[in-house]
């Protein structure tokens, strides 16, 4: 396959990132987004009683920043098509998790947010990962696609499939993630990283394990062999690291997901649902951090939650859409993805096939070691 790549102007190699500032959160917003909010909101009220999950969706939606015209702006006659009703994948759900790299000294997600969201040409998407749940609501799969996958742009070429978002917004970003994999976006959710950080903090911290000592040239930290117990600053760290790991942007990629995990588990468990208390400022800060399309009411937020509510993490598969490695392509460093066995993942996620694509590459998945 030969790929070609046309130079635009700001969306070259980034550099090394700027190491955290220590400034409190009204001081500084830094806009790294992450999925674990949307996620765990959804399991998190799944599993309390009826009763008080309403209470909770009602008490907490309202923090629940929005984001207009993400589904709006796209052609629909461009879009895939959802699974007639009675087939398999009707019922399901998929949702677009999105981060970007902009910097900002005041919030652009959740209730506060004090300026756009998106600025054309500003940044582009710094985290991008696919959740679907599947029709029965006891399956569910997070599908991280790569930042610099080399992936067509629709109107604009091949390209970083992070450069959708600094070319138009979230629904160029909606509109690429569809085209390269014939899924419908449901829905859009954003996080900034000062509440992924604050989150950390709420469940006391996660444990990850680091298998071999690496050091982050970009921030000057040496992450040393063995167990780490992690705060909200310490996991910033972790996750963001790039410079350093052997396999760049997509060992990060196996951070991020065990993190995920961690943190969901962390946030289920028993002493969290016995602790009103817990649970409400667990969820709160989740809230305040969050921002959706436009179109997700809070009502259907809350009936999503409420069918869920027998999931459980060990139901959660983590994955990522399948490459062929690294390659340059002008100045760019790129991510190749392998299409046909990209065509294959999707097509059993549209399915509700995602248990069975897992057991089929069973080996593969269980022989990632994250960095």
């Amino acid at each position: 396959m030969t790929l070609t790549a046309e130079e635009e102007p700001g969306l070259d190699d980034e550099g090394p990132a700027a190491p955290l500032p220590r400034r409190s959160r009204r001081s500084r917003h830094r806009l790294r987004r992450f999925v674990v909010v949307p996620a765990a909101v959804l399991l998190v009220l799944g599993s309390v009683p009826l009763g008080i999950g309403w209470y909770l969706e009602h008490q907490l939606t309202s923090k629940i920043g929005r984001i207009d015209g993400v589904f709006r702006q796209l052609d629909a006659s461009e879009r895939p098509a959802r699974p007639a009703p009675g087939t398999p994948g009707a019922k399901a759900v998929n949702i677009l998790l999105m981060g970007t790299d902009r910097r900002s000294d005041v919030a652009t997600t959740g209730d506060d947010a004090e300026a756009p969201a998106w600025v054309p040409g500003a940044q582009r998407s710094d985290t991008l990962m696919l959740l679907h749940l599947d029709g029965s609501r006891q399956a569910a799969a997070v599908v991280s696609i790569p930042r610099d996958a080399w992936v067509p742009i629709p109107g604009h070429g091949y390209g970083k499939v992070n450069w959708a978002y600094s070319f138009g917004g979230p629904s160029l970003t909606v509109a690429t993630v569809e085209q390269l994999t014939g899924v419908r976006i449901d829905h859009l959710a954003v996080v900034d990283w000062t509440g992924f950080a604050e989150l950390t903090d709420r469940v006391g911290g996660v444990d990850l394990q680091v298998p071999d000592t690496v050091h982050d040239s970009a921030n000057d930290v040496a992450w040393t062999a063995g167990w780490h117990h992690l705060d909200g600053r310490q996991a910033l760290l972790y996750v963001r690291q790039r410079y350093g790991l052997p396999g760049g942007d997509l060992d990060r990629v196996k951070r991020q997901q065990a993190f995920l995990r961690a943190v969901l588990e962390a946030s289920l468990h028993q002493e969290m649902r016995k602790s009103p208390r817990m649970l409400y400022g667990f969820l709160d800060t989740m809230a305040g951090s969050l921002s959706v399309d436009s179109g997700w009411s809070s009502t259907e937020m809350a009936k999503l939650a409420f069918s869920m509510r027998g999931f459980r993490t060990a139901d959660l598969r983590f994955l990522t859409a399948p490459t062929l490695g690294t390659a340059r392509i002008g100045s760019q460093s790129v991510v190749r993805l392998d299409g046909p066995a990209g065509a294959e993942l999707w097509q059993d996620l549209r399915t509700d096939r995602i248990d069975q694509w897992a057991a089929v590459h069973w080996r593969e998945l269980t022989g990632d070691v994250v960095p």
